[in-house]
């Protein structure tokens, strides 16, 4: 698609602040996250008394440079694995296959027989296109005893192909990978809200061999999982600057929780760690923003964005259109790291941002390019906090150093470090501890980020040719196939 030039926002001289904003402030935050975890079972995630240490460690630093603070507290279903699941053909070839447990699935050991929907393809189309599952129609009645549905992904969630398979009587589901190249692999999905049957999943060489012994004559399955689920406290920390114009708000964002396995402390505690920083570094040298900064550390981020989700759909229309814009910071250490910047205007991955995120996307890139350091862009693929802000009309940005992915060689010969290995190799581990940082991206993107809150927060140009700081704004459908880490169909 061809971008339309973005109208830059006046120039900001932020080296005072990045100045201020060093890597030994950085991680000063992140030795007391590593801390609370360490006292915490390892964990620090939402529902989970993890969690409440480090918000109330974020809403003591906050109070203490000067801010208000306040706690937004919702429930949210809270959801784990006890044990890893188990999947096996019983008969009439025993045997035992990879698998995993898809989030919010049921708890349960069940051995029945398997039943494709109507619809599965094997071999699969050159692009995706199976709508397995999506259908009641696609199921059979389940046989008498106990049954496993054989779904295949594609097209519709995965929590109604899991929905349609309980209605039509179906005690687990198995959930088979489609099978184009990137789509053929064990895949790890969520059902994205509790559900009283197991699900698990298969990869598309395991799912198609079993789909074709089911087409032969009866074939029968043991599924065990082992899982909790319940609906659970948690909060998210909003803290605003004393001075700026209310009526222009700069909503500064980075989840808070960890995911259940592990300390988190890339994910997210270096996105905390550097927010916190820059909030009370902004404190300390008596900055006084022209638009009112708000930094808001979210929960259950991981559970699929319900902090930020919650925020913005509680938020009065009144207090919603006085938020100028959004910048999000979640992963900024990762150990094999580039320098991604979410691309605003939709120029290289074809999703753009609402008006003015071209904008933002600028601030950071003539920023970087300032300094003389390369950047990549990276999508609004719903994987972020930026997500319910978007969906609304409002302009966001951010800074991301990587995850699963994995570095590929024209990347290495950029940013260094290693190609054909993770960005993030702990990433949703127990190894994603203290150790699990590069202090240079830490350094790099926490000098971006700085930048980036302190020009918002003191621009006086807008957005916008005719001059203004804030374009109409409407309701947009991000169709994303994920909801934070939750890949959801």
């Amino acid at each position: 698609m061809s971008a339309t030039p973005a109208q830059a926002v006046d120039d900001i001289n932020s080296k005072r602040l990045r100045d201020a904003v060093t890597v030994n402030g950085i991680l000063s935050h992140e030795r007391v996250l590593q801390r609370v975890a360490n006292q915490n079972n390892g964990t620090r995630a939402s529902g989970l008394p993890g969690y409440a240490a480090s918000a109330a460690y974020v809403k003591q630093v906050l109070k203490q440079s000067g801010y208000k603070v306040k706690e937004q507290t919702f429930e949210f279903p809270f959801y784990q694995e006890l044990a890893p699941a188990q999947l096996s053909q019983v008969s009439p070839t025993p045997t035992t296959y990879n698998t995993v447990t898809y989030d919010f699935s049921g708890s349960g050991d069940v051995t029945g027989t398997v039943v494709p929907t109507n619809d599965i393809l094997v071999p699969p189309t050159p692009t995706p296109s199976s709508t397995s599952g999506c259908e009641a129609s696609d199921f059979a009645p389940a046989p008498a005893g106990p049954s496993i549905a054989l779904i295949q992904r594609g097209t519709c969630f995965f929590e109604l192909k899991a929905a349609n398979a309980q209605a039509a009587g179906y005690d687990a589901v198995i959930f088979m990978n489609e099978g184009q190249p990137g789509r053929d692999a064990l895949f790890h999905g969520s059902m994205n809200r509790p559900f009283t049957i197991p699900g698990v999943g298969l990869s598309f060489a395991d799912g198609a061999a079993l789909y074709q012994q089911t087409q032969a004559g009866t074939v029968t399955a043991h599924v065990v999982t082992s899982t909790e689920s319940s609906n659970r406290p948690t909060t998210n920390v909003i803290a605003d600057s004393p001075g700026g114009d209310p009526n222009k708000v700069v909503v500064v964002g980075a989840h808070l929780d960890s995911v259940v396995p592990g300390p988190g402390i890339n994910d997210n505690g270096s996105g905390t760690a550097t927010i916190l920083e820059i909030a009370k570094q902004i404190s300390a040298l008596k900055i006084k923003p022209r638009q009112k900064l708000r930094f808001a550390f979210w929960g259950a981020e991981e559970a699929g964005l319900l902090g930020s989700e919650h925020y913005v759909d509680t938020l009065p229309a009144t207090e919603l259109a006085k938020i100028y814009a959004n910048l999000n910071f979640d992963m900024v250490g990762s150990p094999n790291y580039v320098r991604f910047v979410y691309d605003g205007d939709g120029s290289a991955t074809g999703t753009a941002g609402p008006a003015g995120s071209a904008q933002i996307e600028e601030i950071f890139g003539k920023y970087f390019a300032g300094q003389g350091l390369a950047t990549d862009p990276t999508a609004f693929d719903g994987r972020s906090d930026y997500g319910p802000f978007i969906a609304v009309g409002i302009p966001a940005g951010g800074l991301f150093s990587g995850a699963e992915g994995v570095k590929t060689p024209a990347q290495a010969a950029v940013y260094g470090g290693t190609a054909g290995v993770a960005y993030d190799p702990c990433y949703h581990q127990a190894c994603d501890d203290i150790n699990n940082l590069n202090v240079k991206a830490l350094a790099e993107l926490g000098d971006g980020a700085a930048h980036a809150v302190l020009t918002l927060a003191l621009t006086k140009s807008g957005f916008f040719p005719d001059g203004s700081r804030a374009a109409a704004r409407s309701a947009q459908n991000y169709d994303f196939d994920h909801r934070g880490s939750q890949a959801v169909r």
